[in-house]
C-alpha cells in the first residue's frame, strides 16, 4: 500500500508544479470524495422520518409518539418511512440497552418498494415487561447509521 501512497503523493506535487495550487485542491477533494463514496455502503436509501411509538395502526401509519414509555411497557415500536430506496435494499434494526450497556438484538429486515413506510418492535416475552431504563435503535443500511432514536422506560 505504500507504493500507492508514495506514487499518489509525486503524482499531486507534479500536479501542483504544473497546474497551480488550486487545481491541485480541487483534484485531491474530487479525490477525497470519490474514495468516501466508496467506503460508505447503504447508500441505496433515504429515511426520511423515523420515531418511536407505542403501537401502528391497521393502515400501519404510527400511533402516539413518545420518548418515554410508562413503567410495566412491554412493547416499542420504531416506525420510519423511506425514499429512493434501492428494491430489497437490507436494513438492520439494532436495539440496545443503554442503562447497563446490553446489545438485545439485531433484526434484519429487506425494504421491499422504493418508497414506504414500516415499522419493527421490541416486545418482551409475554408476561414480562421491559426493564427500566434508557435503550435505543439504530436503523442501518450495510455500515451506515441511517437514524438512531433513543427512548426510556420509567
Amino acid at each position: 500500500m505504500r507504493p500507492t501512497i508514495m506514487y499518489l503523493n509525486s503524482s499531486i506535487h507534479m500536479l501542483k508544479e504544473r497546474l497551480g495550487m488550486r487545481f491541485c485542491v480541487i483534484f485531491c477533494a474530487i479525490i477525497f470524495i470519490l474514495s468516501a463514496c466508496s467506503f460508505f455502503e447503504g447508500g441505496d436509501i433515504d429515511l426520511t422520518t423515523a420515531k418511536i411509538v407505542t403501537g401502528v395502526d391497521d393502515k400501519l401509519m404510527p400511533v402516539q409518539a413518545i420518548n418515554i414509555f410508562p413503567k410495566g411497557s412491554s412493547k416499542v415500536v420504531c416506525w420510519f418511512e423511506w425514499r429512493d430506496a434501492k428494491v430489497n435494499t437490507q436494513i438492520m434494526a439494532k436495539w440496545h440497552y443503554v442503562t447497563d450497556d446490553i446489545h438485545i438484538l439485531d433484526y434484519p429486515f429487506t425494504v421491499p418498494n422504493k418508497q414506504g413506510s414500516g415499522s419493527v418492535a421490541l416486545t418482551s416475552p409475554e408476561g414480562k415487561s421491559l426493564p427500566m431504563g434508557q435503550y435505543k435503535v439504530d436503523l442501518l443500511a450495510g455500515n451506515r447509521i441511517l437514524k438512531s432514536l433513543t427512548f426510556k422506560i420509567e
